[in-house]
């Protein structure tokens, strides 16, 4: 009778162990996505800036040495990311795939014009970043026109702030409620040894002596959610790597280190913190106040 109580005893205390290491793992791995966000939201929005393409089309007259010289020095020039030459035989081929038939066959020649593609360096896709760099290219006799998206440049400018905004909040929150919900996860666990704690604050242990192991126990239960956290961060960074390389996610694993340091000493910091407070306040109660 005895061993199958203790048993069943031993039971549930794994059972608590593993709810604790459940719910420090799970909080602190949605924590850690959200620190991935934060720190890559600028690469994410690098990326689609560096999209934006600015187009400098070319008078039939241009000259082959006026041509190269002009995309020689975009290519040089600090705010350029690269420059790409389309002839008008290539656009038309272009066009020719996106629509699935030859307009040519119907206009009868090829009204297009070369051009040269600029893609421009995140910091510089501004409004007036394109309007300076359109007034420059037009000042060229060989230039015929300069085009580019300018409300979506706006538009994008405008989303990126709000978006990082919300996402700085939103995470500064999610902090808040994860280290609430690890604390009442650690209260609960300390909940169950109430009385044992009393009883041996009546045979006469310090509260030192009756908090160390308590704390010593989270805290090790919080480097094992920690660590859970962290295997699930990992794996979701490579395969996130893997399947955006454009965004380059791991190209400073400095900061990717020290965010994996600070979700682990997050861990261990808030349950050895829940953990002290816990059972701090179950030592400050009188024996019968344990009944409510």
């Amino acid at each position: 009778m005895s061993s199958s109580f203790e048993k069943h005893q031993k039971r549930r205390l794994i059972s608590s162990y593993f709810s604790v290491i459940l719910s420090i793992a799970l909080v602190l791995f949605l924590v850690g996505l959200l620190g991935l966000l934060v720190l890559n939201a600028k690469k994410v929005s690098d990326h689609f800036k560096e999209q934006v393409v600015v187009t400098i089309y070319l008078k039939d007259n241009a000259k082959e040495v006026e041509t190269k010289q002009l995309e020689k020095s975009l290519a040089m020039a600090e705010y350029v990311k690269h420059t790409e030459y389309v002839s008008k035989e290539q656009a038309a081929e272009f066009m020719k795939a996106q629509n699935g038939e030859d307009f040519m066959d119907f206009v009868g020649y090829n009204p297009l014009q070369n051009s040269i593609d600029v893609y421009l360096k995140a910091d510089f896709v501004t409004t007036e970043h394109l309007e300076k760099i359109s007034n420059e290219a037009l000042t060229k006799d060989f230039v015929d026109e300069v085009s580019y998206d300018n409300d979506l440049v706006k538009l994008m400018n405008n989303n990126v702030k709000k978006i990082s905004f919300w996402v700085l909040l939103i995470s500064g929150i999610f902090t808040v409620i994860a280290v609430l919900l690890i604390n009442s996860s650690i209260r609960l666990s300390v909940y169950s040894k109430r009385f044992t704690i009393k009883t041996m604050q009546m045979v006469g242990a310090t509260k030192q002596f009756i908090r160390r192991p308590f704390v010593w126990k989270s805290i090790r239960l919080g480097m094992i959610g920690a660590l859970v956290a962290l295997i699930g961060m990992a794996i979701v960074l490579y395969y996130l790597n893997k399947t955006f390389a454009e965004l380059q996610l791991l190209s400073n694993p400095v900061l990717i280190g020290l965010l994996f340091l600070f979700i682990f000493a997050l861990g261990v910091v808030i349950t050895w913190v829940s953990t002290h407070f816990a059972t701090q306040r179950f030592l400050n109660l009188k024996t019968e106040q344990l009944y409510y």
